[in-house]
């Protein structure tokens, strides 16, 4: 069972930025064909998919929802067994609790609905004030 911790949350003013982290328990991830996730979730929404990118064999796949194309940036440290969220103009729609996930592979690249992931995060909550 891999376990995945978020952190980097917090409070920012519109127009700041955040990195978020998700620490992977251990390095199996990387050695099958899943993708790593960022999803966020606000109170009375549905949990939607942020960022996806591929991991563990080697190719190269990023995806990003529209709302958030620009301004945030997925990358990846296998050495660490670790993905970022890299957060910069952020808005007060980006306010939500944000949660990593992993699986989600596909043969062409990734998943990007919630139902496809199977691992997830305890989330790291994000608010913006405007």
């Amino acid at each position: 069972q891999v376990q995945l911790v978020e952190s980097g949350g917090g409070s920012v003013q519109a127009g700041g930025s955040l990195r978020l982290s998700c620490a992977a328990s251990d390095s199996r991830y990387t050695y099958s064909s899943n993708c790593m996730g960022w999803f966020r979730q606000a109170p009375g929404n549905e949990r939607d998919w942020v960022a996806v990118t591929r991991v563990g064999d080697g190719a190269v796949y990023i995806s990003y929802a529209d709302s958030v194309k620009g301004r945030f940036t997925i990358s990846q440290d296998n050495a660490k067994n670790t993905v970022y969220l890299q957060m910069n103009s952020l808005k007060p729609e980006d306010t939500a609790m944000y949660y990593c996930a992993l699986g989600g592979g596909r043969h062409d690249g990734c998943y990007t609905s919630r139902f496809d992931f199977t691992y997830w995060g305890q989330g790291t909550q994000v608010t913006v004030s405007s």
